[in-house]
């Protein structure tokens, strides 16, 4: 009887202690660090320049795919590639950002009511992902309706052409399709609805592609600044020396998935270089702003970490309904994959390797 007491004094002793010496390590006061305020800014500069040119490389990386014929989308091996930075992409929002929310809009500096009462960034993070479905689909149905209806108006003008009986085009004449393209119509119209049907598919599938790359830019973009103002406000060289690797190649693979996204939807030379400029710049501007406000910026604060728990929040629930249902379930339920057991095999492969590859560099940052 009196060991089975000692053992639940001690129990006792443990439970109550424990927690005091854990708690007794959070402060909600701005870390004490070993700063260098000097060496630090050194460290924020290279920075900057480090992982602007690791994002401009991932990015323009696939964009090449118009001079290099095996990153070309028609190619096999871009969806081996696209694979790869898919996972990229699912890894960041799973094991980079997710936890990043969880930590802020759980932390103690915040108050129990309501932030403890209610799994905040579960719910941030779904309602996110839901609006992206919302939007995908507003978005791709508006510009379908729109491509449609340029269509019909194209065709219309073809059949009230003079040219045969009927007010339809004679034997072997040429109808026009809505990118001006010439259509044989043979006497009849069955060749020149075909062509239109085909072209309206391949139109309708760029536009989906072109809204898949914005609301994909959307989601990283939001995390790129929060990790760029995260390392702009520390002033620890300790610091801010692994997060300057670490996060050039987070950079180099998600602008990787962004560039492959972005050589599908067939932009303009001119919307590219502007979509990957923006990119390039996001995580160094939001380095240059840390630096900025470095003084006074508490990352311990309820503010701040309310408004980077939920930004986080929201950036994971998009990149992950992104990367699962907008990359990985359209390419590989792609009837070209599907057909092919050694592509699946490579692209299996490529996803994991992209997934690993990300996940690793979650033990810097």
């Amino acid at each position: 009887m009196m060991k089975c007491l000692e053992k639940f004094l001690i129990f006792a002793v443990l439970v109550t202690v424990l927690p005091s010496l854990v708690l007794g390590d959070c402060t909600c006061d701005a870390e004490e660090e070993e700063n260098d305020r000097s060496l630090a800014l050194k460290y924020k500069l290279g920075a900057i320049a480090s992982i602007f040119v690791a994002s401009a490389v991932g990015v323009y990386f696939p964009v090449l795919g118009k001079k290099i014929r095996a990153l070309s989308p028609e190619n096999n091996f871009f969806f081996v590639i696209k694979a790869f930075a898919a996972g990229v992409i699912l890894a960041t929002g799973f094991i980079h950002v997710l936890p990043d929310a969880f930590e802020s809009l759980t932390s103690p500096c915040l108050p129990e009511s309501p932030w403890g009462d209610f799994p905040f960034t579960g719910f941030v993070a779904m309602v996110a992902a839901i609006g992206t479905l919302m939007v995908d689909v507003q978005a791709t149905s508006h510009y379908n309706k729109k491509s449609s209806g340029n269509n019909g108006t194209v065709l219309a003008l073809g059949e009230g052409d003079d040219h045969g009986e009927n007010g339809k085009p004679s034997n072997g004449e040429i109808a026009k399709s809505s990118a001006g393209l010439p259509l044989h119509t043979h006497a009849t119209h069955g060749h020149a609805h075909g062509a239109i049907s085909m072209e309206g598919d391949s139109i309708s599938t760029q536009l989906r592609y072109r809204v898949i790359t914005q609301v994909l830019e959307l989601g990283i973009i939001v995390h790129s600044v929060i990790i760029g103002l995260a390392l702009g406000a520390s002033d620890s060289p300790k610091t801010i020396r692994p997060l300057l690797a670490a996060l050039s190649f987070h950079q180099l693979f998600e602008g990787l998935g962004l560039g492959g996204c972005i050589t599908q939807a067939k932009f303009k030379a001119h919307a590219i270089a502007v979509m990957a400029l923006f990119f390039s710049l996001t995580t160094p501007v939001g380095i240059a702003i840390g630096i900025g406000v470095a003084n006074v910026y508490n990352e311990n604060s309820p503010k701040a970490l309310i408004v980077q728990g939920v930004l986080n929040a929201a950036s994971a629930g998009i990149l992950i309904y992104m990367a699962l249902v907008d990359l990985l379930a359209t390419d590989f339920m792609n009837p070209k994959m599907q057909n092919n057991g050694w592509l699946q095999i490579g692209a299996n492969v490529s996803l994991l390797l992209g997934a690993g590859c990300m996940s690793l560099l979650a033990k810097w940052a």
